[in-house]
């Protein structure tokens, strides 16, 4: 019978093209150039409309990052000045060293000036005041550290300077929670307040894609159309020879992975499948798909056209390893699957129940009429119908019947007179009978 997909898709996969473009930091303080501190005031940028702004709870007004500036002893700046000895020209001498005091003491002064411009954006940066106003997306790229996303803040508008941004992030001791991504922000924000909000998982602008398993590739296509807001037809459209696809794959058909995806602006159709197929990758190894498949006498993809089968024939988990067994048992036996979720996909439909006149369906996934597998899989199956496939139960059954869907109850046996009994139990559950 056929199978329900399960909604609950397990682990969250995120995907995302790493950015090398990234910020060199800023030189070491001390070496400036006389005359050119930083304003600390970059032009603001433009937002990135067409999301909603995600609701959060105004925040208040954090830390700004300002702090006082510490007074410190001068450091040793020339040479110590010249010990003159008391002489019959005492007047003189004490003159001359009083000229060179002053002049020692103004060349410090000017010295400790030159310091507090280099200093000055370290201990007191620039920095906004409040939660800022109106509204800018900003991108986080993947590996962009605390200076180098403070950048990107200061070149949005979003805070005043990098460094304010850098010493609330110190402060808070939070700049390993930082997550790339695109965050819908304000401009004109204090720099605690910025921090606040990249830590608010409601400001990232992030579509979460749940597949379940059991999907076909084509509801697949639907579901993430509608859920990512990408264009079905582009999504139908993309090459599959740009999605990392395995060379014996016919198609996208078993091997779009089941699981829950993150997609942000600018994420293209080709990047969502290439991510599904690409997780498809880490489970087939995963399982030792390849290695599986040749104990069992069969090439990968007709192992996973079997994790296919059970993943839509339904049942329970325990249920999975007896559904093959069985496959494998008819197959030994020269005898047709007979399985009705392949009739049901030759039609594009679903249904529990399935007629006789349905079973003589004029194609090569009519499992009735064709004996062997049918040409390939019939929906994408995840790790534990793929784990089934690959290690069958142990047993002589060559019959199943989920006798009771609501409940996901399946029997089995090797007796046609059993199987016959089951079939008139699910009609009458299914008020067929």
């Amino acid at each position: 019978m056929t199978g329900t997909p399960d909604d609950d898709a397990g682990e969250v996969i995120p995907f995302r093209q790493a950015d090398s473009d990234q910020e060199p930091p800023p030189p070491e303080p001390g070496h400036p150039e006389p005359g050119h501190p930083d304003s600390g005031h970059p032009e603001p940028g433009h937002p990135d409309s067409g999301h909603p702004e995600p609701a959060h709870s105004e925040p208040g007004r954090p830390e700004t990052g300002r702090r006082e500036q510490a007074a410190g002893e001068p450091g040793d700046h020339g040479e110590p000045a010249e010990v003159i000895p008391l002489s019959p020209r005492r007047g003189r001498a004490l003159r001359r060293a009083g000229l060179i005091s002053a002049a020692l003491v103004a060349a410090l002064v000017a010295a400790g000036a030159g310091m507090l411009m280099v200093v000055r954006p370290y201990l007191s940066p620039d920095d906004f005041e409040g939660t800022g106003s109106g509204t800018v997306t900003v991108r986080i790229p993947p590996g962009a550290n605390a200076e180098q996303i403070g950048t990107a803040l200061a070149d949005a508008g979003v805070v005043a300077s990098s460094r304010s941004f850098v010493n609330a992030a110190q402060e808070r001791a939070v700049a390993n929670r930082l997550r790339p991504g695109h965050y819908r922000l304000r401009k004109g924000m204090a720099a605690g307040a910025a921090l606040a909000l990249l830590l608010a998982p409601a400001s990232r602008l992030v579509r979460r894609v749940v597949v379940p398993e059991g999907l076909r590739a084509g509801e697949v296509l639907r579901r993430v159309a509608q859920l990512a807001g990408l264009p079905l037809k582009e999504l139908q459209g993309v090459d599959k020879s740009l999605i990392g696809l395995p060379s014996y794959a016919p198609g996208i058909e078993g091997f779009l992975f089941p699981a829950t995806y993150e997609v942000e602006p600018g994420d293209k159709p080709v990047d969502l499948l290439a991510a599904m197929v690409e997780r498809w990758g880490v489970a087939a190894r995963q399982v030792r798909l390849a290695e599986g498949a040749a104990r069992l006498g069969l090439s990968p993809l007709e192992a996973v056209t079997v994790a296919s089968l059970v993943q839509a024939e339904g049942g329970t988990d325990a249920d999975y390893p007896k559904i093959a067994r069985v496959i494998y048992n008819r197959l030994g036996s020269d005898r047709p699957l007979e399985l009705d979720t392949t009739v049901l996909y030759a039609q594009n439909r679903r249904s529990l129940k399935v007629t006789e006149r349905d079973t003589k369906v004029n194609s090569p996934y009519n499992t009735y009429h064709r004996h062997g597998l049918p040409p390939g899989p019939i929906a994408n199956p995840g790790e534990k119908a793929l784990l089934a496939a690959l290690h069958p139960a142990q047993g002589d059954w060559h019959w199943f019947v989920t006798t009771d869907p609501a409940h996901r109850i399946t029997k089995f046996t090797n007796k046609e007179s059993e199987f016959v009994r089951y079939r008139e139990e699910l009609n009458k559950n299914l008020g067929t009978g």
